[in-house]
């Protein structure tokens, strides 16, 4: 996502290194490159000229940091306007009511269902589904398979073809079922059509729900800024989801759909699996359009498989150099729970511009560098005892390595630690705020 945009803006950049002032002499061709790449990357023409505006304003005059470059401070002023455009901070779900209802929304084919069942996994609460997309064929069924994965019940009528006497229903149902949040798929059309707005009306009128979520494919770009505020006028959404941004987009939808209707943008979707669902951060996305990849995520899916314990445990060993092969199977072991090396990799900034393709093998490595490290006694993961040749030859065998994997392995390993002592400044980054 976002690769081409991200490209441009790259361009636009290196063109102001060594300037010493942001002058309107110096950033106006850097500006209009930066208009064009918004617009190639189908951001909505207003959003574009507003957010250009505010650039300018910010850039003109301003005096470079004597500890940044130009570069740096233009690149800054752009990441804090688009944090701003697209809303500053997470917006999360303000579920009311019991049971709290949330009335799903968009159009055919923009992952609506589908978002449903990610969205009752996410919420980790008693959730209920009820099928109210009598439109689509196997909309029903569909809910009922992602229902069954998820262990969510589903509320469906069947045969029935007014959707208010099954939402109706619904709701007496979660209620008699103790349920905290009820989550209701509504029919999408294939363009926003009056007997649709119609039908959301009468919806909303019956379930008075906390959420209304407009769900939009990012892959629709400006069609979905065209259904999001039309179905904002006709029922008042409460914010927007966008779907599909793991592939090719241009990634417009998600620069313009807040300023376009004024409501936040709640949930993204990451991926195919049910799991791939997250709440939409600003900060995150500018990282993204920026190339500067996505810490924010990385540090949540960090501090969701680490405990603070562990990491003030593996923090001071760090300091001390003092970490071991059983250490390093333990932090393999964690990196394996957070996703493949190449989903882990593309997060960091300083991976921009690397051959992706070259990674494909990086995560066999891990399971053999695991294998290796398991095949040493105890002692040995531990430094007790040291490896010596014989032990390494029988560490292959074990292992189903060979002894230059081995090799390797203990190298590597010995240069870290060595690398560690070395080096007072990565120690006191470990020790500050850069830790976790």
């Amino acid at each position: 996502m976002f690769g081409a945009l991200s490209e441009r803006l790259q361009g636009v950049f290196s063109k102001l290194a060594g300037k010493k002032t942001l002058s309107e002499e110096n950033i106006a061709d850097a500006v209009r490159e930066v208009r064009v790449a918004l617009l190639e990357a189908d951001v909505h023409y207003g959003v574009t000229k507003a957010l250009i505006q505010r650039v300018k304003e910010q850039s003109l005059g301003q005096e470079v940091t004597k500890s940044v470059s130009s570069t740096e401070q233009f690149i800054k002023i752009i990441h804090d306007e688009l944090v701003s455009l697209m809303g500053g901070g997470e917006a999360e779900l303000k579920l009311t009511g019991s049971p709290a209802i949330v009335m799903v929304c968009g159009l055919q084919g923009s992952g609506k269902t589908t978002f449903c069942g990610k969205l009752a996994k996410f919420l980790r609460r008693p959730c209920g589904l009820v099928a109210c997309d009598l439109q689509r064929p196997a909309a029903i069924e569909q809910l009922k398979v992602l229902g069954q994965q998820i262990s969510t019940p589903v509320f469906s009528v069947d045969g029935e073809k007014n959707p208010l006497k099954v939402a109706k229903q619904g709701l007496s149902w979660a209620k008699a079922q103790g349920l905290e949040v009820l989550i209701v798929d509504t029919a999408g059309r294939l363009h926003v059509d009056a007997p649709l707005m119609e039908e959301l009306g009468e919806l909303k009128k019956l379930l008075s729900p906390s959420e209304i979520l407009f769900v939009a494919n990012a892959t629709t770009g400006q069609d979905a800024l065209t259904s999001a505020k039309a179905i904002d006028e006709k029922v008042a959404i409460t914010g927007s989801v966008l779907t599909m941004l793991d592939g090719d987009t241009r990634g417009g939808a998600a620069i313009s759909i807040r300023e376009v209707t004024g409501k936040p943008l709640k949930f993204e979707g990451v991926g195919e699996r049910l799991e791939d669902l997250r709440l939409f951060n600003p900060q995150s996305m500018a990282d993204r359009i920026l190339g500067m990849g996505d810490i924010v995520q990385l540090v949540k899916e960090a501090q969701a498989h680490v405990t603070e314990e562990e990491a003030e445990q593996m923090k001071k060993k760090l300091l001390k150099a003092s970490f071991t092969y059983e250490d390093y199977l333990k932090q393999m072991r964690m990196v394996k729970k957070m996703g493949s090396m190449k989903k882990i990799l593309k997060m960091l900034p300083m991976m921009k511009g690397l051959d992706m393709g070259a990674l494909e093998g990086s995560d066999e490595q891990l399971r053999r560098t695991e294998s290796v490290i398991l095949s040493m006694t105890l002692k040995e993961r531990r430094e007790e005892e040291e490896l010596i040749m014989p032990r390494r030859k029988r560490i292959a065998r074990g292992s189903g390595q060979s002894l230059d994997e081995v090799n390797r392995l203990v190298k590597s390993f010995r240069q870290a630690k060595q690398f560690m002592k070395n080096a007072p400044k990565m120690k006191q980054l470990i020790g500050g705020q850069g830790w976790r």
